[in-house]
C-alpha cells in the first residue's frame, strides 16, 4: 500500500531530482567529519532518504535543501565559529527529518547508520 501512494505522489508532484549516480557525497562526507558524529548522524538519515528511491520527489527537494543549507559555509551561524558553528544545521536537518519522518525505514537508517560507523569508527 505505501508503495501505491509513493507512485500516486510521484505522478502528481513533479521536480527534478538529483540522481545518486550524480551526486557527489565526497563534499557532504568531508563537512561532517568536520562537525562530528552529532551532526553527521541527521545529516546522514538525510542524505540516504534523498536517495532512496522510494522518497517522494517533493520530499526530496526539502531533503537536498537542508543538505544544501549544512554544505553553505556562510549561514545563520558560519561554520568556523566555535561550538555555535553547526547548531543551525543541526536544527536545519532534524527539522526536516522530523517533518518527513514517515518517509524514514529502517533500510534508511541502517545505511545511515553503515555510513556513520564507517566515518567515526571508534565511537
Amino acid at each position: 500500500m505505501m508503495k501505491e501512494n509513493y507512485k500516486t505522489q510521484e505522478k502528481i508532484y513533479e521536480a527534478e531530482v538529483i540522481e545518486s549516480a550524480t551526486f557527489d557525497e565526497n563534499i557532504i562526507v568531508k563537512i561532517l567529519i568536520k562537525a562530528g558524529r552529532t551532526i553527521a548522524k541527521p545529516a546522514l538519515e538525510v542524505l540516504e532518504m534523498a536517495l532512496d528511491p522510494y522518497t517522494p520527489a517533493q520530499v526530496r527537494v526539502s531533503l537536498m535543501a537542508a543538505l544544501a543549507y549544512l554544505i553553505m559555509p556562510f549561514d545563520l551561524f558560519p561554520d568556523f565559529m566555535p561550538l555555535v558553528g553547526f547548531s543551525d544545521d543541526f536544527v536545519a536537518l532534524t527539522a526536516v527529518l522530523s517533518i518527513w519522518s514517515k518517509y524514514m525505514t529502517p533500510s534508511i537508517r541502517a545505511r545511515a547508520e553503515n555510513k556513520l560507523n564507517k566515518l567515526f569508527p571508534f565511537y
